[in-house]
């Protein structure tokens, strides 16, 4: 482990978080340039990279796949490149942990090549579906076979000569755009999606960073985008850094809103606007935040966000629109719906029920056994919330093995009446292994049950 996380953490009503702090390196985006920089010619150095479970996972499949990768004494990721279609057949099974980008990402990269990759993960992965993003792969030519209801352990069969297509996603999504895309590098013509609302955009970004040719326009219909990539354009190698997963500082920022006269500035944070809907939301709900600092790196926008003790925020409606900009952070969002005034109400939330764990299922009982009323739809989710009296506490709540729900209950921890204890938290260090230090060197009170923290 990268940061001593136990398995179960007792979490306590705080005061004051206060501090300066930098989130983890974005995750995404770690994902994305470990892989197109091995594919891109020549050498790539990138910095801040997230050294997270999920992370490495796609490093170990990579460096199976023949890619020469190097972390030096000053954290900088080397990867040396040999271009579209270097990709050699894995010496093993690619084992993707608790990664569902990398494994989905990593599905589509291999489908436009011609050998047989076997994709395996945890417990958690292998109950997610991959039905979308093999349908689309399909198209190219790729041959599926997976374990029942789509799931892992699955095995592609790339096409000999992979066929150029186009794809209209019928459910919003960036890793399937991405997948899409990333087979497309290696498909010679243009292989196109189209999103009918906007997903975040960090693949097309950075494969125009390294050179590809990418391109975007209206669709045909006029409702959504089309982006499409032309296969066996060239790459080159870049030199990059990482900026703060805005998911990440999501759990930071709901701690000071909801912990008493706390003041804190998390710096470096990406607000790419296609991953701030949670942002947006909570500025809608009254809370106090704003961006100072704003700077743009590898085309990436990044900021320092100042965060502020916010107690008369209320409830908003959350439309399904906003969804696919926020999805990772409805899990938080509803802990600070529970201290706020009034009903929030989310749509387009079913997503959720086919993440690391039916999310949805899991927070609303979660909430329900802190004494905060949910009502739960199949793809909207209400947190009724009032006082902070609503949320008693004095209960302990599985993560599920589910990072974003170890960490949103924690953050509740922090502001409810009696204490929470939350198991199964070293899933944590799939995406943030430094959560815990970080918490408490703002001044928030978690302990370990066993072990340290």
């Amino acid at each position: 482990m990268l940061d001593g996380i136990s398995n179960s953490i007792i979490s306590s009503n705080s005061e004051r978080l206060l501090g300066e702090v930098s989130p983890a390196p974005d995750k995404s985006i770690s994902h994305r340039a470990l892989m197109i920089a091995s594919v891109a010619e020549g050498e790539s150095n990138i910095h801040n990279l997230l050294e997270g479970e999920d992370v490495l996972q796609t490093y170990y499949a990579l460096t199976s796949m023949g890619v020469r990768i190097e972390r030096l004494e000053d954290k900088t990721w080397k990867v040396y490149g040999n271009g579209i279609g270097s990709l050699l057949p894995p010496r093993d099974v690619l084992d993707m942990g608790n990664a569902g980008t990398g494994a989905r990402l990593l599905i589509g990269m291999v489908s436009s090549y011609p050998f047989v990759s076997v994709f395996t993960g945890d417990g958690s992965l292998r109950k997610r579906p991959m039905e979308r993003v093999i349908t689309p792969l399909e198209r190219s030519g790729a041959v599926f076979m997976a374990s029942e209801g789509d799931c892992l352990p699955l095995s592609v069969r790339g096409a000999t000569v992979p066929i150029p297509f186009d794809y209209i996603m019928p459910v919003d999504s960036a890793q399937v755009k991405s997948s899409i895309l990333l087979a497309g590098l290696n498909i010679r013509g243009v292989t196109t999606v189209v999103e009918r609302n906007v997903t975040r955009d960090h693949t097309e970004k950075m494969l125009q960073g390294f050179g590809a040719t990418v391109s975007s326009s209206s669709a045909d219909d006029g409702c959504g985008t089309k982006i499409s990539v032309h296969g066996m354009s060239g790459m080159q190698g870049k030199n990059f850094s990482i900026p703060g997963d805005f998911s990440s500082a999501s759990f930071l920022i709901a701690a000071a809103l909801i912990c008493r006269d706390s003041n804190i500035l998390i710096t470096d944070v990406g607000v790419n606007p296609t991953r701030i809907g949670l942002y947006t939301t909570l500025i809608e709900m009254g809370a106090n935040l704003s961006m100072e600092n704003l700077k743009y790196v590898a085309g990436e926008p990044m900021a320092d966000i100042r965060v502020r003790y916010s107690p008369d925020m209320r409830g908003v409606i959350v439309p399904s629109s906003r969804a696919a900009l926020m999805i990772d952070e409805y899990p938080i969002l509803s802990v600070v719906a529970a201290f706020s005034q009034g009903d929030t109400v989310m749509h387009g939330v079913g997503e959720l029920r086919s993440k690391e764990s039916d999310r949805i299922a899991t927070i609303s009982n979660g909430l329900r056994a802190c004494g905060v009323p949910v009502t739960e739809q199949e793809d909207i989710m209400t947190v009724h919330g009032g006082d902070n009296c609503g949320v008693q506490g004095g209960v302990t709540i599985s993560s599920a093995m589910d990072h974003r729900v170890a960490m949103s209950f924690l953050c509740l921890g922090l502001g409810a009446h009696k204490e929470v204890e939350v198991t199964e938290t070293e899933v944590i260090n799939t995406s943030y292994p430094c959560f815990i230090s970080d918490i408490v060197q703002l001044g928030g009170n978690l302990i370990a049950k066993r072990g340290s923290v």
